[in-house]
């Protein structure tokens, strides 16, 4: 996968309770993974990017906005460079892949929202391929 990707999940509900499931989502290549909440919506995590790593978002309650940007040069990208939004909400059961080679942001849509975030990179590996950016560039996340 070179491209960035929705996986839908799906669910089922029975007497027993709801089942939520990604059986489409191949986790072979996740290393690690971590939890973010905000506990407001005033939060903005961004800009963080990586070459190589690979990540995959995935909401475990309420919404966020995510929205990624493909550096032109990673050491002094363009200013005038195009966003591409997602927003991701816990009922929709889906998870976005994004691919290396973008920097992303992200921010709560309702407060006290959290986010799982798989990597394909250790903490070690990851912190050599880590690359950040001014929030305020790119986008408005008013």
């Amino acid at each position: 996968m070179a491209e960035v990707v929705v996986i839908q999940g799906g669910q089922y509900e029975d007497a027993r309770g709801k089942l939520i499931f990604f059986n489409d989502f191949d986790m072979k290549e996740v290393r690690r993974f971590y939890v973010i909440e905000h506990p407001d919506i005033s939060l903005v995590r961004a800009w963080q990017g990586h070459k190589k790593e690979k990540k995959w978002f995935c909401v475990l309650k309420g919404s966020f906005k995510v929205v990624l940007i493909k550096p032109d040069d990673w050491n002094n990208p363009s200013e005038d460079l195009k966003a591409e939004e997602f927003t991701l909400k816990d009922e929709s059961n889906k998870i976005l892949y994004i691919p290396g080679n973008f920097a992303n942001g992200l921010k709560a849509l309702e407060p006290k929202s959290k986010i799982m975030i798989f990597s394909s990179f250790t903490i070690d590996e990851s912190s050599k391929d880590n690359h950040r950016f001014d929030q305020k560039m790119w986008y408005d996340w008013k």
